[in-house]
């Protein structure tokens, strides 16, 4: 009887016990993948996400204009380089911000299509905060810089834009990233490159192998 009672003493403690600790293998960092506190992004994954569906990606030559470039296809390429406890910054590298230039097109005066759009100067590191902000800085020396060409009724013309850093947002509600009206400077080009640049574009959703990353 006393054999007994202790068993059952002993199996009580543990079925108390096993509710606490279930918790504690969800994850606590600050990028997770399948939902907020899901499974821990790691060191050396690769995060990958295109424009939203129904966006596009816009270089305009004012914030609050619409004269300028806008491209329907556009990806962005980055890996986790650091992922810590939440609340907390992450940071990544972006290897890669491509525009497919056959989806661009603009409404510039005497520009007749876009050549390419080259995003120079990458890697770029990107602290992503637990708040949501994201900061976007080139390597140290370096800086943020667009090369675009353009078709224009007088030949072809490249304008080059420059920033010393990017601000966007993240957002949970569909793992998107966000950047509004970021300013650009044109450092060369022909009269017909408009003399500023304010790109804006939403990419979700930012995957790690095909699972949505949620920022926690």
């Amino acid at each position: 009887m006393r054999t007994r009672t202790v068993l059952t003493l002993v199996g009580s403690v543990a079925a108390l016990t096993l509710p606490f600790i279930a918790p504690a293998s969800a994850a606590d960092t600050v990028l997770t993948t399948g939902s907020l506190g899901g499974t821990a992004v790691a060191v050396g994954d690769v995060l990958t996400a295109p424009l939203a569906t129904g966006t596009t990606a816009t270089l305009y030559s004012s914030a609050t204009g619409t004269s300028g470039i806008k491209c329907t296809t556009s990806q962005f390429t980055a890996t986790v380089t650091d992922n810590p406890t939440a609340p907390g910054t992450a940071t990544e590298s972006v290897s890669g911000q491509s525009f497919d230039s056959s989806s661009c097109t603009s409404n510039v005066l005497g520009v007749t299509g876009v050549t390419s759009i080259t995003v120079d100067n990458l890697p770029y590191s990107t602290a992503a905060v637990s708040d949501g902000t994201l900061t976007v800085t080139p390597a140290s020396g370096s800086t943020i810089q667009t090369t675009v060409k353009l078709t224009t009724l007088l030949g072809s013309i490249t304008c080059v834009y420059q920033a010393p850093s990017l601000t966007g947002t993240a957002s949970n509600t569909d793992t998107s990233i966000n950047f509004t009206s970021q300013a650009f400077t044109k450092t060369s080009g022909s009269s017909l490159c408009f003399s500023a640049g304010y790109f804006t574009a939403k990419y979700a959703p930012v995957t790690d192998g095909g699972a949505p990353v949620y920022t926690n």
